[in-house]
């Protein structure tokens, strides 16, 4: 993904991605992360910072945040924009630091030891060594982890199309291809992660932090339906002319389209001995 259009799309996402995860994560979460000191926290695939802007002002303990991602514009984006606008009393308590690396690395990306392991819509693009080695290093360290947004398939359009099934089918075949790591676990992310840090003892608590995108979101349902007819498009060239029907159709429609977008957060609390 170009780095101008990376940035625009992560921008356009964020108002969506706030509203859509689910606060009653955060009891649990605060329970278990250290109270009298400043708590470190690993944001995975950071880009810019959004991930930050949402937990740091919502967590009661000072932070220091290591953002790690691969494209170094971004981060620097990120850190700059650590503190949401007019949320002074948080600056002091909240800061962040960039890490460029590569997560296919992990866990030899990580440059400090955290108290939180965390990461927004990143699951659905990993394969599944990677994820298994994610697993491996809470459970052996007793690291909590938040895993928000993750993919998990469910797709809904209002007003429908005839070929809303066939794209749908498309877009979720293509979310399981070759991605930077490998193939991708896709929308099936949510449930193998659950599976696999409940198969070594860990707690998991998924939620649903869905999009309900709305008519006034239509600048966001733009690049999103591009994006899906892109995908569906590569993933059955022999449909190309149905699936560009289906994409001008939608696009025709944005000022009455409802489109809502499945995603899971999970919330990992791995045994302690």
């Amino acid at each position: 993904m170009p780095e101008q259009f990376a940035a625009r799309w992560l921008t356009l996402r964020e108002p969506a991605d706030h509203a859509a995860r689910d606060d009653t994560l955060l009891t649990p979460l605060i329970d278990v992360l250290p109270r009298d000191r400043t708590i470190r926290i690993t944001d995975l695939g950071a880009g810019a910072g959004s991930n930050l802007r949402y937990l740091g002002p919502r967590l009661p303990q000072a932070q220091a945040w290591t953002l790690i991602d691969h494209d170094r514009g971004l981060l620097d984006q990120a850190v700059a924009l650590a503190h949401p606008a007019g949320d002074d009393r948080h600056v002091a308590r909240v800061q962040a630091r960039a890490h460029p690396a590569d997560l296919g690395t992990f866990p030899d990306c990580l440059d400090t030891t955290p108290d939180l392991l965390t990461a927004s819509a990143l699951l659905d693009l990993v394969p599944d060594a990677w994820l298994r080695r994610v697993v491996d290093t809470c459970c052996r360290r007793g690291l909590p982890a938040l895993f928000a947004l993750n993919v998990d398939g469910r797709l809904a359009f209002s007003p429908t199309l005839e070929a809303d099934q066939q794209v749908e089918a498309a877009v979720l075949a293509h979310q399981r291809g070759a991605k930077d790591m490998g193939p991708a676990l896709g929308p099936d992310a949510p449930a193998v992660a659950a599976q696999l840090f409940r198969e070594r003892g860990a707690s998991v608590d998924c939620r649903a932090s869905d999009w309900h995108l709305t008519p006034e979101q239509a600048a966001l349902q733009r690049p999103l339906i591009e994006g899906w007819h892109a995908a569906a498009r590569a993933q059955q060239p022999d449909a190309a002319a149905v699936i560009d029907r289906w994409r001008d159709e939608r696009l025709r429609a944005l000022q009455h389209s409802f489109i809502t977008v499945g995603h899971q957060d999970l919330l990992v609390i791995p045994c302690r001995d």
